[in-house]
């Protein structure tokens, strides 16, 4: 019968230590790009964050463009985007007042209509109850972050701790890099996928963390490097399986799940893939940074 483990080697002696200093370096560099674009680019905040009208329309022959021009002199802000094709357009704009009404959409209908084949729906959320959702979603993940520190530092100890949040939060910046860098729309199920990616990262690490565990107690004059590259390639075909069948549902979500799901499925395929990333080469080399030794942990971890 056909096994997975030869697909996967139960028994790899890869030295993912040795490479370390090249990946430290180079998530470094990612992740200072990830602010630099987070800082002067920003996220495409969605209607849920920035507050206004949204308004979905389907076009006849017309372009972003000739819409823009004709809305802009009329509301103060106006964006424009497509949404799955040419012919699909998401409008967002913000009238003088910034509160609901009728009035707005009509005007909307007034000014495109000829332009216009279909209006297929329209929402306003309130500026008071965006900046609300901005904030709690900002919170939500902060208190993610928090709570998994205590909860490693109480499961194993500090050290380790620091190194799960030092992962996660590569992992949550490279991620709203990627969403800047590529204009995704950020929304509330943004948050939900960011929160989500933060417990898949979590989950790995913790894996490989205590595998460590148990092998400081087995090998204890063994090289910590050396030690740690034994434990992480124990747990490499549980890594890899788990990610790949993970990413085959989120490719499965983002082809055929529709319009609405994409930017969830994406952030969801780029934290898994980051996240595996980082479970191997930032959770566990920053362990090194406190050079505990072996013999010292085996009395503190029992």
């Amino acid at each position: 019968m056909f096994g997975i483990n030869k697909i996967i080697p139960a028994d790899t002696n890869y030295p993912f230590m040795d490479y370390r200093k090249i990946f430290i370096i180079s998530s470094l560099i990612l992740i200072l790009s990830s602010v630099l674009l987070l800082s002067f680019k920003g996220l495409n905040l969605g209607i849920d964050f920035k507050g206004g009208t949204l308004i979905e329309i389907s076009t006849k022959n017309s372009d972003i463009a000739e819409l823009r021009r004709i809305l802009s002199p009329n509301f103060n802000d106006v964006s424009l985007q497509e949404f799955g094709n040419s012919e699909t357009i998401i409008i967002r704009l913000q009238n003088e007042t910034n509160v609901e009404s009728i009035e707005t959409v009509n005007q909307v209908k007034n000014l495109i209509n000829d332009k216009v084949s279909e209006f297929r729906r329209s929402e306003f959320v309130g500026p008071t109850v965006s900046s609300e959702l901005l904030w709690k979603g900002l919170q939500a993940i902060s208190f993610a972050l928090l709570a998994i520190l205590t909860y490693i530092w109480l499961r194993f100890d500090w050290q380790f701790g620091f190194g799960a949040v030092v992962a996660l939060s590569h992992d949550v910046l490279f991620t709203l890099g990627v969403l800047s860098l590529f204009n995704i729309d950020f929304s509330l199920s943004s948050i939900a996928a960011i929160l989500t990616i933060c417990g898949y990262s979590l989950n790995d690490s913790v894996v490989i963390y205590d595998r460590i565990r148990e092998n400081l107690r087995k090998y204890k004059k063994l090289e910590l490097s050396e030690l740690f590259n034994v434990s992480i390639n124990n747990t490499l075909s549980r890594t890899i399986i788990t990610s790949l069948t993970t990413l085959i549902a989120l490719f499965s979500l983002y082809i055929f799940g529709g319009e609405v799901i994409k930017p969830f499925a994406f952030a969801m395929i780029i934290g898994v893939i980051i996240g595996t990333y980082s479970s191997i080469y930032i959770a566990v080399p920053t362990l090194l940074i406190f050079k505990f030794r072996p013999q010292e942990e085996d009395n503190k971890l029992i």
